[in-house]
């Protein structure tokens, strides 16, 4: 797993009525960077959204509907994971979990099947020049958004 990225399987407390799932806590060590702001993005089938990459501020994401390929690259100068690619998969068939996204790790996501919608919290405002954009077909990253599950 890359340097300082945690998913947090989280409690469901289902009953006859629905579920009762809690994301995130503000006395969660998992959120020690504390808020900046809260996000919703709705991103329709198909669709890519790449590369993303923060200087200081952290990311936590959660998809309460649909399900998204996340693809992450460590571009982290000092970090024992410089250079790695990770995959994560959140959403309705991969149960509840949250993603924190450490600053330096280049972070995108794909939606997987119908509309989707990525929930996340920022440590920082949203501030364009803490915000930095890198080609979805990087080189150096190699990460192929059109690759389909690996047959086994």
């Amino acid at each position: 797993m890359i340097q300082g990225l945690e998913l947090r399987e989280l409690a469901t407390h289902p009953d006859e009525r629905g579920f009762f799932r809690e994301i995130i806590k503000k006395s969660d060590s998992f959120f020690e960077e504390g808020f900046g702001q809260f996000s919703h993005s709705l991103m329709y089938p198909g669709v890519a959204k790449a590369w993303h990459i923060h200087k200081t501020q952290v990311d936590w994401w959660y998809v309460p509907v649909g399900n998204i390929k996340v693809g992450l690259y460590d571009k982290r100068e000092n970090s024992s994971t410089k250079g790695e690619t990770q995959v994560v998969f959140l959403g309705d068939n991969y149960g509840g979990k949250v993603l924190r996204i450490p600053p330096g790790v280049a972070h995108g996501c794909k939606v997987l099947g119908e509309t989707a919608h990525l929930l996340y919290i920022t440590s920082t405002e949203y501030d364009p020049d803490e915000e930095g954009r890198i080609p979805y077909d990087d080189a150096e990253i190699g990460f192929d958004w059109e690759a389909g599950p690996v047959i086994k």
